[in-house]
């Protein structure tokens, strides 16, 4: 059990958001609560009445009200708050007496820092909001977008938002493949891009990869050009100006619309199949960003939150959402670190971030580097450190606590592109425990399950939601009968949401996740996960990465076990550093975590939001191409996965000596 690192202070429901909430459910309902664990309970027991305060303590406004806050407890098929019209954007952008509180704070390495107020952003969406009737987009259309993380990719979502049509974004680092696989479902009538932009020191032209978009979408009536990279080259033919597309000011009005109208489309990583087109509605995001930004993330008027993610993962939607909170954003593009690890430390003491999101593996790179960050920057500001995406190994918590001090919360969640948010992670009430999660959000009935769809505690099971959430998905697009979305999430255990985790929940309510259930290792009839041997193998100085594949025997026996690691500046990879490793695993985790093969690699297979690819791998391992496993346009590194189809070539040629993956 891990030991407690922070705990709530003394003070705690006088100066958080969520305090306030407590204080205004007895004041406004009468009800009262012992801590978090009671205040969690109530809210998935009661649905109706936890959704419905939520609704209230927020102040969402809705054209018509609504009959009721759940009409029906089924899932899928709960129906939220029927009968209220209401729109997402105008919580945003309807003023509330601070236009010139800072919005928008973004940083390029495209171009020169910029800020927009709340008066500017409203004023830019009203224009946008303009150019788009002018080009046809009204309710249901699809507004799609090649854009990176600036300001004018929120400009663009929320004019569109306003006008009830539907949003989708790919990051310009997909190749036309992954983005085509992903619009090319909506049927857009407009898409936004820019020509190129700058990672780093490099510029990467995008022009001919726009051209061949625009020629896969058939449908497609305009093109706007996005102006960033700057130069001659910033330029794409036949598109319409983002200046002329902006170029009328005018009212700003936001069309009302159901709670379950489309407001953007979120895709799923498509590395073994199309990707999945979820869509999401204005109310579900709108009340569970209110709940999880508001009172788990303590986010209020005038704080600051920065997180970098690209367009591509859902990480930017609930950036985004901050605004409806009145705190400002920070907008980032290009190399999160260049020209070095410490980028990202300084440029939050720089802007004042209240709040920091990394991601794990980020972290554990700036330990294992020796950056001093609580010693060379100002983080007086910060209130809170989240991370997500991966999990975060005990020395992580330890090395955040060392640099940063005892006073700020490191909230560690996971969730997914699914349901938009989180589903478990910390919040100011709950304590830090070393190595685990919190534990469970309000509003989200999770637990683990074993193979019978039995709870269980203290042991590792299938990651489930039992009851609905107003941010589960709408449905996929282009989904009759909602065939694909019931298959994907509610197959395994009928009438309740199987996410695809493998977790472990305490007795205290605490929980670690070890990794996709679909790539946990099943050695001998022990389950293990990924997650697991990762922390381990990668706390050695000479391995920077590692991917670990297990192969099932058919027969029952215990199968191979693979580990590839990429290896840092000057290590190699001989017997004695083998040996090293393997000791480490058995040391640190037990004798059936040791592989039976160990091999470098130059890179892990990652998608563009750092997820490993363990599963497409054992696909090529199996005897699939890396083509049929994985679209190259989706992947961090196009070229990831050859290492490892000239590997499986060497196996399947015999001894399995041949054709190793060259290290580096």
């Amino acid at each position: 059990m891990g030991e407690v690192l922070w705990a709530p202070p003394p003070d705690v429901l006088e100066k958080t958001e969520i305090g306030r909430y407590v204080r205004w459910l007895r004041a406004e309902r009468g009800l009262g609560f012992g801590g978090y664990e009671d205040l969690w309970r109530w809210s998935v027991e009661d649905l109706e009445g936890f959704w419905s305060s939520i609704w209230d303590f927020f102040g969402v406004r809705s054209y018509t009200p609504p009959q009721r806050a759940l009409a029906s407890r089924e899932m899928p098929g709960a129906r939220w708050f029927p009968g209220a019209r209401l729109n997402y954007a105008e919580r945003i952008l309807a003023p509330a007496g601070d236009d010139a509180r800072t919005a928008i704070i973004a940083h390029s390495q495209s171009r020169g820092p910029l800020e927009l107020t709340f008066g500017e952003l409203r004023e830019q969406v009203a224009r946008a909001r303009a150019g788009l009737l002018r080009l046809g987009v009204g309710p249901g259309d699809r507004v799609v977008a090649y854009l990176p993380n600036v300001p004018e990719t929120v400009v663009a979502f929320l004019a569109t938002a306003s006008l009830g049509a539907v949003w989708a974004t790919c990051a310009p680092e997909f190749g036309p493949r992954s983005v085509v696989d992903r619009f090319g479902q909506l049927d857009p009538k407009v898409l936004l891009a820019v020509a190129g932009y700058r990672y780093g020191d490099r510029f990467v032209d995008r022009r001919s990869e726009v051209a061949a978009i625009r020629e896969a979408l058939p449908n497609l009536e305009h093109l706007v050009h996005v102006p960033y990279a700057g130069g001659a080259n910033d330029a794409l033919p036949g598109a319409i100006a983002w200046e002329e597309l902006l170029s009328e000011a005018a009212p700003l009005a936001c069309e009302p619309v159901a709670f379950d109208h489309p407001l953007y489309v979120l895709f799923s990583s498509g590395t073994t199949g199309k990707p999945k087109a979820i869509v999401h509605g204005h109310g579900g995001i709108l009340l569970e960003h209110l709940k999880n930004l508001g009172l788990t993330w303590d986010l209020r008027p005038g704080d600051r939150l920065m997180w970098f993610t690209t367009t591509a993962w859902m990480m930017w939607n609930a950036l985004v959402s901050a605004l409806l909170l009145r705190a400002a954003i920070v907008t980032m593009d290009g190399n999160p670190v260049y020209p070095d690890l410490a980028f990202q430390w300084r440029l939050a003491e720089r802007v004042g971030a209240t709040m920091l999101g990394v991601a794990p593996a980020f972290l554990m790179a700036c330990r294992k580097a020796g950056l001093a960050v609580g010693k060379s920057f100002d983080f007086s500001s910060l209130r809170q450190l989240g991370a997500a995406g991966s999990p975060l190994p005990p020395e992580g918590f330890d090395w955040v606590y060392e640099q940063l001090g005892p006073d700020v919360l490191l909230n560690i969640g996971s969730g997914g592109t699914d349901v938009c948010t989180g589903i478990v992670q910390g919040s100011p009430l709950q304590p830090v425990y070393r190595g685990e999660i919190s534990g469970p959000c309000l509003g989200v009935d999770a637990a683990a399950f074993d193979e019978r769809g039995r709870p269980v505690v203290g042991e590792f099971g299938e990651l489930v939601i039992r009851s609905p959430m107003p941010s589960m998905p709408v449905g996929f697009w282009n989904d009759p009968g909602d065939r694909r979305y019931r298959a994907a999430y509610f197959e395994r255990f009928p009438g309740v949401w199987c996410h695809g985790d493998w977790i472990r929940f305490a007795e205290r309510g605490s929980c670690v996740i070890s990794g996709r259930s679909d790539a946990t290792l099943n050695r001998g009839g022990v389950r293990l996960g990924t997650g697991e041997i990762y922390a381990v193998v990668e706390s050695l100085q000479e391995v920077r990465d590692s991917l670990v594949v297990h192969l099932e025997d058919d027969e029952g026996g215990p199968g191979e076990l693979l580990l590839f690691v990429v290896l840092a500046p000057g290590a190699a990879l001989d017997d004695g550093l083998r040996d090293r490793i393997s000791s480490t695993i058995r040391r640190e985790l037990s004798p059936r975590h040791v592989p039976d093969t160990i091999e470098a690699v130059p890179s892990v297979p990652r998608t563009l939001s750092q997820k490993k690819l363990e599963v497409p791998v054992k696909r090529i391992l199996l005897g699939a191409r890396p083509d049929e496993v994985a679209s190259r346009d989706s992947l961090l590194d196009p070229t990831s996965l050859d290492a490892y189809a000239a590997y499986a070539a060497g196996r399947r040629e015999g001894a399995g000596e041949g054709g190793r993956p060259a290290s580096r």
